[in-house]
């Protein structure tokens, strides 16, 4: 869908709001991402203008990127517990435009890891970020491994944006709805707390909280953009749940492409077939049942590596699209289930995973 074609219902819906509004017909809102119903009750959400604006800030993301990654727990509210020292690392990624239907979009990130030398350069997909204007319902995660559908009201969906960032393997991590802020010389879009699983640079290295709860800013800089993270780290196996620490994270995208980046481009050439079929799973997922699950706790190192093992296999030719796309579902109908037990039934068997952690988010 075409920007225009996109807008073209909002601005009949302008022209038509007054004189609906007073001949008081009966007439619904119609707020989905995907058509906007002439004869709505209300004015648009937002103007043209705004919603280029917001486009055009979500589209900025897409680069090359030197990146850091920076945390630092600072609070804690838990007897006993001191603050775990600052994490300091980084990373160069790509950063690319994988879907554009104008109300959505769809950034892919690839890391390029390696000096050339003792390590040489290869390519890993990260993590996948979408954005949808103004959506009828996300997945919110709720601890244990488990994503829980909910609808999204007229109200709070209004002019914005939700933000639904995925796992190496396009299994899902968390989501949030919130308006694009183009106020003061900044774009900038600040989540509302939204429930994230453990980030790699802890879940595979502790067991002693479940879940982050987290507020979320991307802004665009002159530079590149950043991501800045406000989070409070959850125990869930009490009575209720109990923060542990409080942290703060800055992720700086600054702008650099003295990297391999064809690596990148071409990993992603290879395999784009085969994780589209990994995308429409999980969508399919999503789109039938109202709770999905994973059948492992922790970080799921082993269904993960499973994935990205095949999708190795695509890029050097061992395999084809097609048959590495069948494999790769059969992996994710093992590790998935749409019929997960209760957060804390599920908790109660939780052990700490392995894996290795590509970076923070």
């Amino acid at each position: 869908m075409t920007t225009a074609s996109y807008l073209a219902p909002l601005k009949m819906a302008a022209a038509l709001a007054t004189g609906l509004l007073l001949a008081a017909c009966n007439t619904t809102s119609q707020g989905s991402s995907q058509s906007v119903a002439p004869m709505a009750a209300a004015a648009p959400t937002i103007t043209a203008e705004k919603f280029e604006a917001d486009r055009k800030a979500i589209l900025a993301m897409a680069g090359d990127y030197k990146v850091t990654f920076d945390f630092q727990e600072t609070v804690p509210f838990v007897a006993g517990y001191s603050p775990k020292d600052r994490y300091v690392t980084g990373a160069h990624e790509m950063v690319r435009v994988i879907e554009d239907t104008g109300s959505f979009i769809s950034l892919q990130h690839i890391l390029v890891v390696g000096d050339g030398k003792e390590m040489p350069f290869m390519p890993i997909k990260h993590w996948r970020q979408d954005w949808q204007f103004e959506p009828t319902e996300v997945m919110d995660f709720i601890g244990a491994n488990t994503w829980q559908k909910r609808e999204v009201n007229a109200a709070e969906r209004a002019g914005k944006w939700s933000q639904v960032v995925y796992q190496v393997d396009d299994a899902p991590r968390y989501a949030a709805v919130a308006a694009w802020d183009h106020t003061n010389g900044i774009a900038s879009w600040t989540s509302p707390p939204s429930w994230r699983p453990l980030p790699r640079r802890d879940a595979t290295k502790r067991d002693d909280y479940h879940a982050i709860i987290a507020s979320n800013r991307h802004a665009i800089t002159p530079n590149g953009w950043v991501h800045e993270q406000d989070n409070a780290k959850l125990i869930l196996t009490g009575d209720a749940p109990q923060v542990l620490v409080h942290e703060i994270g800055v992720n700086t995208y600054t702008h650099f492409a003295d990297f391999e980046t064809k690596l990148g481009t071409e990993y992603w050439e290879k395999t784009q077939g085969f994780w589209k079929a990994i995308r429409d799973e999980w969508a399919s997922l999503f789109a039938n049942n109202n709770r999905v699950g994973l059948t492992i706790q922790g970080e799921p190192a082993e269904m993960y590596m499973q994935i990205l093992g095949i999708a190795t296999d695509v890029e050097t030719g061992k395999t084809t699209t097609a048959a590495a796309a069948e494999e790769a579902l059969k992996v994710l109908a093992e590790y998935t289930t749409t019929t997960p037990a209760s957060v804390a039934e599920r908790l109660k068997g939780e052990t700490a995973d392995g894996g290795e952690a590509y970076s923070s988010r």
